[in-house]
């Protein structure tokens, strides 16, 4: 079974998959460890991750992809990844959807904001107008069909930013459109209250992904709330960057105490890490015993 087809499976179910996000491999193999059905390649801790900048359109797209391939390699749960406003015209953005897919995501978001794209739940971000906001989607769902027909296959997650700048009628309105035109997942950024949530995921009969941003703007709901909703996917892009710095800032400030915080068990680092199955399988072969 296709990536792809992971998460069809997974959308046609009846429930609210929560979703936490990864920036890297690791936490994206401990999001699997931990028994998560799929995950999300958060732009926003990705760009913190990688080139330890803001998450505002500084990350080109050979870096964003070099960071999905490998994050992609390292799990077999379903990985979607952040192709931002598709990084140029309709062309570049079948360009994007198709490097996406052949890097093993299962799906990919593309959005209408205006580059340099901005973290939907801070100040400054714009939307591109109407009809090249249309043209993205139309060239991804172009781009997903053309792998299809070569044996390949993604998913396309529409987003778009207008709730922000022309108020949820014209979010709703370009969701709509998304739709009609092949997108198969739906994301209306930042909703203000759970009645705009709700009138989302009413106005339009596909999955929908809520993208819960602790300390944003879209009301952070429980998970059966947002089912209930309508909500196939709830991500959570921040939480797990969020906690993981809090934590080594934490331990960096007492190390000038000679106080050390609480670790994980170097035992269980290296499991989850992957010393254990490595030596497992290098034992097969006898260039790469294991030295005792």
């Amino acid at each position: 079974m296709t990536q792809a087809a992971k998460l069809r499976a997974l959308l046609a179910q009846d429930t609210c998959h929560i979703m936490p996000c990864c920036f890297d491999a690791l936490s994206a193999k401990l999001i699997a460890q931990e028994g998560y059905d799929l995950t999300f390649m958060s732009g926003f801790a990705t760009s913190a991750a990688r080139i330890g900048a803001p998450d505002l359109g500084l990350m080109s797209y050979g870096e964003v992809l070099d960071q999905a391939r490998n994050i992609s390699d390292a799990v077999s749960i379903p990985l979607i990844g952040d192709g931002d406003t598709g990084y140029g015209n309709a062309m570049n953005v079948k360009r994007t959807v198709r490097g996406f897919g052949r890097a093993g995501c299962a799906a990919v978001m593309i959005e209408d904001q205006l580059a340099p794209k901005r973290c939907g739940h801070t100040p400054g971000k714009a939307v591109v107008d109407r009809a090249e906001a249309f043209d993205r989607i139309r060239a991804a769902v172009d781009a997903r069909e053309e792998l299809r027909a070569e044996g390949g296959d993604i998913l396309i997650l529409a987003r778009t930013d207008a709730r922000h700048e022309h108020g949820l009628p014209e979010a709703l309105a370009r969701a709509e459109e998304f739709a009609k035109l092949g997108a198969d997942i739906l994301f209306v950024e930042a909703p203000k209250t759970e009645a705009e949530m709700r009138e989302i995921c009413a106005a339009v009969p596909l999955p929908q992904m809520a993208n819960i941003v602790e300390g944003g703007e879209t009301p952070d709901l429980p998970n059966a709330v947002l089912h209930d909703i309508g909500y196939s996917i709830a991500a959570y892009p921040l939480s797990l960057m969020a906690v993981a710095m809090q934590a080594m800032v934490g331990c960096l400030q007492q190390m000038r105490t000679d106080q050390r915080s609480e670790l994980m068990a170097f035992d269980e680092l290296r499991a989850r890490i992957g010393f254990e199955d490595y030596y497992t399988a290098s034992s097969r072969y006898a260039s790469s015993k294991r030295e005792t």
